[in-house]
């Protein structure tokens, strides 16, 4: 099973960045290949974090130029700048993108993982709501989203985008369950990353104020 057009990891993790910057923070949309560089390589909400250079950033955004899932955007500022496209191309609601972004820039994931994860691009009320957007992406042909085999160790399944083809999955059987402690470490782990993601979006927003000061500043200089 694969979608029309299937992407590598690293032209995923561009996708997702550029779809979750539009969402979360639209006063710093569209991005710079700097800036977009920098997304992808943030230590929070991104499994695996990436060390990319400006040259793997660019490789993938032309090749998602190509296949119309990003775009350049109108000229008029000092440097190029990039958005996407995927909304359009793939027929996406709000719901569905951010659902579809998260999973880009995190890999599989619960229900409620995506709910939790996803609030600041599009908050869901309830998990039946996650539930019946995640159903649409996956009855869209070609498919967008799969429901994976249960993990051991985990009560609920993940879901995974088809953007990169099929994932692998394991089966219950390969592996033993995890043990409490290993669930402790991996729940305390969730909420630093989240607090990572927290303190980087603060982050992105302080640079973008110093910046709109500078070139405020320069008008009178």
């Amino acid at each position: 099973m694969e979608t029309a057009t299937t992407l590598d990891v690293i032209e995923a993790r561009v996708l997702g960045c550029l779809v979750e910057k539009e969402m979360a923070t639209p006063d710093y949309y569209p991005l710079s290949l700097n800036a977009l560089t920098n997304a992808c390589n943030q230590k929070s909400n991104r499994n695996p974090v990436m060390a990319l250079e400006e040259a793997d950033a660019a490789r993938a955004l032309e090749r998602l130029r190509a296949v119309g899932l990003a775009v350049a955007a109108a000229s008029g500022g000092r440097v190029p700048k990039y958005g996407h496209n995927l909304r359009g191309k793939l027929m996406l609601d709000e719901d569905e993108l951010a659902l579809l972004c998260m999973l880009l820039l995190r890999g599989p994931q619960t229900v409620g993982e995506l709910r939790g994860r996803t609030e600041r691009m599009h908050p869901f009320a309830e998990l039946a709501e996650v539930e019946a957007a995640l159903q649409v992406l996956a009855d869209k042909e070609p498919p967008l989203a799969v429901k994976l085999p249960r993990q051991p160790g985990r009560k609920e399944n993940r879901f995974a985008h088809l953007l990169c083809g099929e994932p692998e999955t394991e089966s219950e059987g390969n592996a033993p369950p995890a043990e409490a402690a290993t669930l402790r470490v991996r729940a305390e782990n969730e909420r630093i990353a989240a607090l990572e993601e927290e303190v980087a979006a603060l982050r992105e927003e302080l640079e973008g104020l110093k910046t709109a000061m500078a070139e405020f500043k320069s008008q009178f200089e």
